[in-house]
């Protein structure tokens, strides 16, 4: 059995030059992960910044969009942050094990029987059914906690949340002094769409439940919402995906730092010649002598097999600096690049490759599979050595 290499994160180290490592050690994984955490510190402040005097809460759900919760919230936790938002209590109590005093929400709500699991961890549940409510009015009833939750109101999503109608009937109960909410909160369905006409709707619909519930702290604006206007900051934003270097201005210049780099080691470099093909399939013919590297990272990884198939933007990787094709069917845990204009030097077995970084963006590489950064970044980090390190 492997050695698995954890590194234990605490609210008081400091993490100034130092690189530490989890997961696979290296000799025993395919592929190399490196996550710059003063990046993502630094698109924090940015963030921020220009939301002030709002609050930049970080949402941290899915492993910190497979950064590592632990690494991560301690990071902006020492530098400053002070809520954070997951999807489940189990990512709520990694968060709390590394910022004990921070403000944790739960973006997924209660399953029934678990409202103790909140009390237990001091983390804050969002609420968004009647149902939900009234079995966390019972616990806090039965128990005396006030931890305080939050309300999730539908404006347009469609997905979570009470609807507006339901918001009106919850009024004399929120007139109560112990009601115990906390915040109330929407999401926007379109806000990476700048011109689409639900933002409006929805930033309108969110103005009229803050003066419903005038005194409770506000929440609507995710990444992508930050950016349609002030109007949409109220007391706090929710900075998810720009944290981790997606760029929440799509069509415009990316005001975020990158934050992670994949590279991908070199098992065997072979010689084709014209003619002869590679891979599952046979869909990739050598059309010239060639030499083709065999990497060690498959959609086993979280690298998606449609990734040679896409036509506008296909797959590269940066091999000796040059940027090669990535060719033949994408199998379980390999992949093969064409290096046949690389230097024979500049590629050896046990080398490695880049994947991600450098001049292949997130957005390059959400491209090539045809789906979204956020898909991209929560699911790279399955096997590979993660590296954490502080400019």
């Amino acid at each position: 059995m492997a050695v698995v290499q954890q590194v234990h994160y605490k609210p008081s180290e400091r993490a100034d030059t130092a690189l530490t490592t989890s997961g696979p050690p290296e000799l025993e994984s395919g592929g190399v992960l490196t996550i710059n955490l003063r990046a993502i510190e630094a698109n924090w402040r940015t963030l921020a910044g220009y939301v002030s005097p709002s609050e930049c809460a970080a949402v941290v759900k899915a492993d910190a969009y497979g950064c590592g919760i632990e690494p991560v919230t301690a990071m902006l936790s020492r530098n400053g942050c002070r809520t954070f938002f997951v999807a489940h209590p189990s990512e709520a109590r990694r968060v709390r094990a590394v910022a004990p005093a921070s403000t944790i929400y739960v973006l997924n709500g209660i399953v029934p029987g678990a409202a103790a699991l909140f009390a237990a961890i001091d983390a804050r549940p969002v609420i968004g059914n009647l149902a939900e409510l009234a079995e966390w009015d019972a616990f806090t009833s039965a128990t005396g906690w006030r931890g305080g939750a939050a309300l999730h109101f539908d404006t347009g999503m469609r997905r979570l949340g009470l609807s507006v109608a339901e918001a009106a009937a919850l009024l004399p109960r929120v007139n109560k002094p112990d009601h115990g909410v906390t915040l109330i909160m929407s999401h926007f369905a379109c806000a990476e769409d700048r011109e689409h006409p639900l933002n409006t709707r929805q930033t309108e619909l969110f103005r009229e439940l803050r003066m419903m519930y005038r005194g409770i702290p506000a929440s609507l604006a995710n990444s992508y919402g930050i950016f349609l206007g002030a109007g949409t900051h109220c007391d706090m934003v929710r900075a998810g995906a720009a944290l981790y270097g997606i760029n929440p201005t799509p069509g415009r210049n990316n005001p975020m730092r990158p934050t992670v780099e994949l590279a991908g080691r070199i098992v065997q470099i072979n010689t084709l010649a014209r003619g002869e093909t590679i891979g599952y399939g046979a869909t990739w013919t050598a059309k010239q002598p060639s030499r083709v590297a065999i990497v060690s990272v498959g959609y086993a990884d979280g690298y998606m097999r449609g990734a040679t198939a896409a036509k506008e933007r296909p797959a590269q990787a940066i091999v000796a600096g040059l940027r090669c094709a990535l060719v033949g069917r994408i199998s379980m845990d390999l992949l093969a690049v064409d290096i046949t204009a690389v230097p024979v030097t500049g590629a050896r077995r046990g080398g490695f490759v880049t994947l991600l970084g450098g001049e292949i963006g997130v957005e390059d590489l959400a491209a090539s599979f045809g789906t979204i950064g956020y898909e991209v970044l929560t699911n790279l980090g399955r096997r590979h050595t993660r590296k954490y390190h502080v400019e």
